[in-house]
């Protein structure tokens, strides 16, 4: 499955910042919740082009960006220069081997990249690992989609991007009694008249999990929002952003 995960990001890698472009909430959301950026050791997990990366390390924060996409990175260490900023490739469920312990005040995962684990054991691995590496009273900050509303309504197409160049379709096939979601993408390149089909599989974490799994791994005071705006979490919206703390 990581095989074909990567190879749908490379698929997307040279118009993944069209697609996905630098989201100023996402800096604000870290801002209001790290406070002081200034020396903070921050992990960005998953950081794919390095936009909201760089950001924090403009804002004086020391980054890590890891990501598991080659091609992704290269355009990261290539276009997003900064000396207070690392990016390796790096697996989320080896941080126990790559960070030493309680290297970072804050670890930030967001993009939807969590579920791209296929199984609850691995999550949970992979979160047992994030608490390791911070810092008592750190905090990890955490975005998914909310597959409660997914999984309810449900939820067969995530809303269209298009851009001057790209049009970029996504759609979610379901199986009876499987936790994994089919995610068939198109990419249409404009200029090129090329379509880019793919199929990756997400696993469906509903809120009630994510809570129970992030409780096992250690962590306190879990909050959960619809968005990085911090509103209340619940209903018929797509973001499930979540802001939890390693106590001391």
């Amino acid at each position: 499955m990581a095989d074909t995960q990567n190879k749908f990001y490379t698929s997307i890698s040279n118009t993944y910042s069209q697609i996905f472009p630098y989201n100023p909430a996402q800096l604000q959301f870290a801002t209001r919740n790290v406070v002081d950026l200034t020396g903070q050791q921050i992990l960005d997990i998953g950081c794919a082009t390095g936009e909201l990366a760089f950001q924090l390390a403009k804002s004086g924060a020391e980054v890590t960006g890891i990501d598991l996409n080659e091609d992704l990175l290269q355009q990261a260490k290539t276009g997003k220069v900064h000396p207070n900023l690392i990016f390796q490739k790096g697996d989320m469920l080896e941080l126990q081997n790559d960070f030493q312990s309680k290297s970072f005040s804050t670890v930030i995962c967001f993009g939807n990249t969590l579920v791209h684990l296929p199984s609850r054991e691995l999550i949970l691995e992979m979160l047992q690992g994030v608490y390791m590496i911070l810092k008592p009273g750190g905090f990890f900050l955490l975005q998914i989609l909310n597959y409660d509303y997914i999984l309810s309504e449900p939820v067969t197409e995530l809303p269209l991007i298009e851009t001057e160049n790209i049009t970029f379709f996504r759609r979610y096939v379901f199986e009876e009694n499987s936790p994994l979601i089919s995610f068939q993408t198109e990419l249409y390149l404009k200029k090129e008249g090329e379509v880019v089909k793919n199929e990756t599989f997400l696993f469906a974490l509903k809120s009630n999990e994510l809570r129970e799994l992030l409780n096992n791994a250690g962590f306190e005071d879990i909050k959960f929002f619809s968005n990085f705006k911090e509103e209340p979490f619940g209903g018929k919206h797509l973001p499930l952003v979540a802001k939890v703390a390693k106590p001391y």
